[in-house]
């Protein structure tokens, strides 16, 4: 019986969802520590993303007389997740959202509090008190925030649309640092879950996903690449891939060799 050209295809990712929009790629770039918006913006066509996150306190998207990044990436095209990068208390964070909201109509954002200049880990007690009161705004709220499952649900409680835990921290590329924490994450979690910060090439790209993550957001790994374009083109492949293994399922670790081939029969 022939199949309808309409079928899904069941080896197909349909991609997923937050505060009630689809998206296909799971993979999420930032807008910083690029040489120009035109690199940033071929870089975003090679790594197929569909949401780029704008730090609005540092990328001109408004001033005419400068280069904007407006100009090079689509509004219409791409989604702009503007976030609060460089807030070190809840009050500064919710300034600067409050004011993205007027300038662009945004209201899905992206949260981070940071707790120090040194490790720019987040402050979770500012961070879990700064959701609270933009879920009470009506702001759709994806959350950076430590490793720990426990913070993790209280975000989620307090009405975040997605959870957001560092690999390692921002800017490292150290990889995933503790990916035992980021699966019970995912195990918990009823939003989706993005590996945020620490992802330095492919392969940390790929562990996120093997995790069980609905996403990766990154930066810094194809920002400062030697070769930027084709870093997001691996970013992109190793998204699929991992997304695929995880759902695939991965054989069992075993302590010793098991064959490949039947010992039994052998001449």
């Amino acid at each position: 019986m022939s199949t309808s050209l309409a079928s899904p295809d069941p080896l197909t990712d349909d991609g997923w969802s937050v505060a009630g929009r689809r998206f296909t790629s799971r993979l999420i770039i930032g807008t910083g520590k690029y040489s120009s918006y035109a690199i940033n913006a071929r870089a975003a066509a090679a790594a197929g993303v569909e949401i780029v996150t704008v730090a609005l306190r540092r990328v001109n998207v408004s001033d005419p007389s400068q280069d904007r990044l407006t100009d090079h990436l689509d509004p219409q095209t791409y989604t702009y997740l503007p976030n609060t990068a460089g807030c070190f208390t809840a009050e500064d964070a919710l300034r600067t959202l409050r004011l993205a909201r007027e300038a662009g109509g945004w209201t899905l954002v992206k949260l981070e509090v940071l707790a120090d200049q040194k490790t720019l880990y987040p402050d979770m007690e500012e961070t879990l008190r700064a959701t609270k009161v933009l879920v009470g705004e009506g702001f759709d709220v994806m959350v950076y925030c430590s490793d720990d499952p426990i913070y993790a649900r209280k975000i989620e409680d307090a009405g975040a649309c997605a959870i957001m835990p560092l690999g390692a921290p921002i800017g490292s590329g150290l990889g995933l640092q503790n990916p035992i924490n980021i699966r019970l994450i995912v195990e918990q979690a009823n939003v989706p879950v993005l590996v945020d910060a620490g992802v330095g090439t492919a392969s940390d790209a790929a562990i996120a996903m093997e995790l069980g993550c609905d996403g990766v957001l990154l930066n810094t790994a194809i920002a400062e690449a030697k070769d930027p374009i084709r870093m997001a083109r691996a970013m992109k492949h190793a998204v699929i891939a991992g997304r695929d293994a995880y759902l695939a399922g991965r054989m069992p670790k075993k302590r010793y060799a098991d064959p490949s081939s039947p010992l039994g029969g052998l001449i």
